[in-house]
């Protein structure tokens, strides 16, 4: 399959505005909300076997800890009302307690008007304020803006500020099954799920997704964005619902799924981070956080069940590899993931982005580095992650067509089977990280971190990886003539891996070895105070910053390089 970039404005397919599932989904919010904070509440009945002893301590633990979320780690776009609503729940939890003259049954009632509120709360918290005015403006400025820094980078001067000359789609390379992507969301439901390395993903992918011209999506947007103003009016104007990563008791983690998976049945077509966070270690996503995944499988099994058998009924899977050249907060990433000691814990975040000034200082330098972005579509999976055509049909390993509601039938017709689903989640887990590794395109600079920090190790082969980033400069210095035998090595092996369609690669790999060296070099990184990686003046390739080196060496992961060395 031959990539094309895209070098120009496409017609938009657009359906009317008020067509749009988000717009629909956005006028009936209200009632939106109340249906997903319902479902969520019968959920956790269901699961808690409607048992008042099983269920209190589920709203106790809940209290506890968004209690202990208030005061250890409070963010400022919580809601102002914060404490004296968990106070009130814990009032009417000490109420139902000391009263002894309750049966089972009003105990059980009493805990399920708490567990309402709750849900309620959650599910407006989650709910995006998706508005069709907004998303038209912040869709013009967003390309205004980034077009305009990009003119003043690569046309010099104050005039550059205002000149049309350039496009962001000479700067932002968008490759992959792009045809196929436009013509199914016309026929079903998209879910989009790219790899997740740095805070600007979300703008980048909700751009991507305008200049494709689809519909807007709704998308799970990390909480923590909402404390920044320039981003919080991004995120509410894309679509974006909010994910509150602090929150992980099993009320919220429900009444998310639900969302999701009520929002994705309703036809709006999503995008969530099916990583969960952004990579900390650099390497494309290995293990999937799998609860809003497996809300797609629950709305298309949903679909079926209702009797949509058509491709309108249809929910397709389409990964997405975004790729840098270097990633603004990737010190604090590789520190986060050095740190890990297998257990899990806090990650800070809003570290380089806690500030719109710290972002708007970012751009601007980002954009007059002239360092190039690609993203990646993948081909188009139904929710087993089974390939589907241009119309959208499911095809086997040997490309016939199956019928997916077929997976979901027990006894003649289709069934909620939880363990089932439980499966086909992993499956569709398993798909995605295998596509993330086809489409993920190489760039000189991913190149050149992996081959100088492996002839690093190699040189050092009885060190660990926390010995290694503490190693002396003067064991960091690289011949250039081994490195750039050792890129070539890669590189011939990258090559044949292209071949066999198992990974991508950058059209400026294939100038001669010296140039891709020379351009991997100016790009790596190139935002940091230490440089991971650059030529010293023997020539030689030496790095300011080991753990940031192991950070850009990691997108080449995966594919068994190492043991060219």
């Amino acid at each position: 399959m031959e990539e094309n970039y895209i070098k120009h404005r496409y017609a938009p397919i657009l359906p009317k505005k008020d067509e749009w599932p988000v717009v629909k989904l956005a006028r009936e919010r209200k009632e939106f909300i109340k249906r997903v904070a319902e479902l969520a509440e019968s959920k956790i009945l269901l699961l808690n076997g409607k048992n008042p002893d099983i269920l209190k301590e589920e709203l106790e633990t809940t209290l506890y800890r968004e209690k202990l979320r208030i005061k250890q780690n409070p963010w400022a776009v919580d809601p102002d009302d914060e404490g004296e609503f968990w106070g009130e729940v814990k009032s009417a939890l000490l109420q139902i307690n000391t009263d002894s003259g309750l049966t089972k049954a009003k105990r059980l009632e009493a805990y399920q008007q708490v567990l309402s509120k709750i849900t309620s709360r959650y599910a407006e918290e989650i709910a995006s304020n998706f508005k069709a005015s907004h998303y038209k403006f912040t869709r013009s400025m967003v390309t205004f803006g980034f077009g305009r820094l990009l003119n003043a980078a690569r046309v010099k001067g104050f005039k550059s500020i205002f000149s049309n000359q350039y496009t962001l789609q000479d700067k932002i390379q968008i490759t992959g099954q792009t045809d196929q992507i436009r013509d199914l969301a016309t026929k079903g439901t998209i879910v989009m799920v790219p790899t997740h390395f740095s805070n600007l993903d979300s703008i980048l992918i909700g751009w991507i997704i305008s200049v494709l011209g689809m519909p807007p999506f709704i998308y799970g947007a990390g909480l923590n964005l909402f404390n920044i103003s320039i981003f919080a009016y991004f995120m509410n104007a894309l679509g974006a619902y909010k994910v509150d990563r602090r929150k992980k008791n099993a009320l919220y983690l429900e009444t998310l799924k639900t969302y999701s998976k009520e929002a994705i049945q309703f036809g709006c077509h999503s995008l969530f981070f099916p990583g969960g966070t952004r990579s900390r270690s650099g390497m494309i996503e290995s293990k999937l956080k799998l609860g809003l995944l497996s809300t797609a499988i629950e709305a298309q099994r949903a679909n079926y069940q209702s009797g949509i058998q058509d491709i309108s009924g249809k929910v397709f899977i389409v990964p997405v590899t975004i790729n840098y050249h270097f990633v603004l907060e990737a010190p604090s990433l590789i520190q986060d993931y050095l740190s890990i000691t297998g257990q899990e814990r806090y990650y800070k975040e809003n570290d380089e982005f806690s500030t719109s000034y710290k972002i708007s200082k970012f751009l601007l330098k980002f954009f007059t580095k002239g360092s190039d972005i690609s993203v990646s579509i993948g081909r188009a999976m139904d929710v087993l992650g089974n390939y589907v055509d241009q119309d959208g049909n499911s095809l086997d390993k040997w490309g016939r067509t199956i019928d997916t509601r077929d997976y979901f039938v027990s006894g003649g017709k289709v069934t909620v089977d939880a363990q089932r689903e439980e499966e086909y989640t992993h499956m569709l887990g398993k798909r995605i990280v295998e596509e993330f590794h086809k489409i993920n395109r190489v760039f000189s600079s991913h190149l050149v971190a992996f081959v100088a920090f492996e002839l690093i190790k190699a040189k050092n082969r009885k060190l660990d990886i926390f010995d290694l980033i503490r190693l002396p400069d003067e064991d960091l210095t690289l011949n250039y003539e081994e490195f750039k035998s050792g890129c070539q090595l890669v590189l011939d092996r990258i090559t044949e891996l292209k071949a066999q369609g198992k990974i991508d690669m950058a059209p400026h790999l294939k100038r001669d070895m010296d140039s891709v060296i020379a351009h991997g070099l100016d790009n790596v990184g190139m935002y940091h105070a230490k440089r991971p990686l650059l030529k010293d003046q023997k020539g030689n390739i030496v790095t300011e910053d080991m753990s940031l080196l192991y950070f850009y060496h990691n997108r080449l992961h995966g594919y068994g390089l190492e043991k060219l060395f």
